[in-house]
């Protein structure tokens, strides 16, 4: 079964490489995803992927769909949906912590988009295992999402995000206090070599990021942060690298906490059984703003913060 979509250049991407146009078109999709798909002209004229892009090229991508890995196949309700807002076109949720986001080879059931598919239908272009997704929180990440239940929102949403024209803003507690009160973090993001799993900062290549960073709270006992941070790009990870990156590792990220050479100056008994009992960042998406892809109308959503996150502020506040 495969999935058929298809693309026309436009000005703003005249120029460009066919696979850098493809994956501005399809975000939901890596590059090296975007290699493995059968992409012709239309009428069915080879193409290469680095080619330049001309004015009005229109490019067929054919994604092939395994059917162990769609997600209408295990459609099912495991936990209780905190919808914040839904119309014909969208639906805006409160992901919860844990919650894989879409089926994959190792979670085949009991994701974010089968639970969605219990309730309400979403739009199929993006794809039989990742329909209506236009955006993604990490598994351990919780916060405020929208997915596209019609095409049109689809179509509206991934121009949205795929240019930034958007609000997003998330809280995080993180190790280390800083000397100042805001600032801006911009280097290219891309996947470490060195391990697979983890993105890292470089020099030359990757992609572009820029997080503007301010700070909400401190904590000095215990040597911790609540930062408040904006998404001026959407990387994957971006948030949790640049803040590594630059000394201010979030609480409790397996992949970039760099807990065990923090964990050893906590005094607190009640912070000290958090922070080892505790799964998954203490990083969450608490503001997301748009115009509706559809109706043009300001959306403004609130994601109050998680249970965890509050019990980590009571068990700080009364360190």
């Amino acid at each position: 079964m495969s999935d058929i979509k298809n693309f026309i250049v436009d000005e703003q991407n005249v120029g460009i490489r066919v696979d850098k146009f493809l994956s501005i078109c399809m975000p939901e999709f890596s590059r090296s995803e975007i290699q493995k798909f059968k992409i012709n002209r239309l009428y069915g004229a080879p193409v290469k992927l680095s080619e330049k892009t001309k004015l009005g090229d229109e490019f067929v991508v054919e994604i092939e769909q395994k059917q162990t890995d769609v997600a209408y196949d295990n459609i099912s309700n495991d936990f209780d949906l905190d919808i914040l807002y839904e119309d014909d076109d969208i639906i805006v949720i409160d992901k919860p912590r844990g919650v894989v986001m879409y089926p994959s080879a190792g979670n085949k059931t009991g994701t974010l988009v089968q639970n969605l598919l219990s309730y309400t239908k979403l739009s199929t272009l993006g794809g039989l295992t990742r329909p209506g997704v236009v955006h993604r929180l990490d598994k351990d990440t919780s916060g405020v999402m929208v997915f596209a239940k019609s095409d049109a929102a689809y179509r509206g949403l991934v121009k949205i995000f795929s240019t930034h024209d958007l609000t997003r803003k998330y809280i995080a507690f993180v190790w280390g206090v800083p000397t100042w009160g805001g600032a801006e973090i911009t280097g290219n993001i891309a996947r470490s070599s060195r391990n697979r799993q983890k993105m890292s900062m470089v020099k030359t290549g990757g992609k572009p990021a820029h997080t503007i960073v301010n700070v909400a709270d401190v904590w000095t006992k215990p040597g911790i942060s609540l930062f408040r941070c904006t998404l001026m790009t959407g990387r994957t990870h971006q948030i949790r690298v640049h803040l590594s990156s630059h000394g201010f590792p979030v609480l409790c990220d397996p992949l970039y906490g760099r807990e065990k050479s923090h964990i050893g100056s906590v005094k607190d008994p009640e912070l000290l059984e958090f922070l080892k009992n505790h799964d998954g960042q203490m990083l969450h998406a608490e503001i997301l703003e748009f115009v509706h892809p559809v109706t043009g109308e300001k959306m403004h959503f609130k994601s109050r913060m998680p249970i965890d996150m509050m019990e980590l502020k009571e068990i700080l506040d009364n360190a």
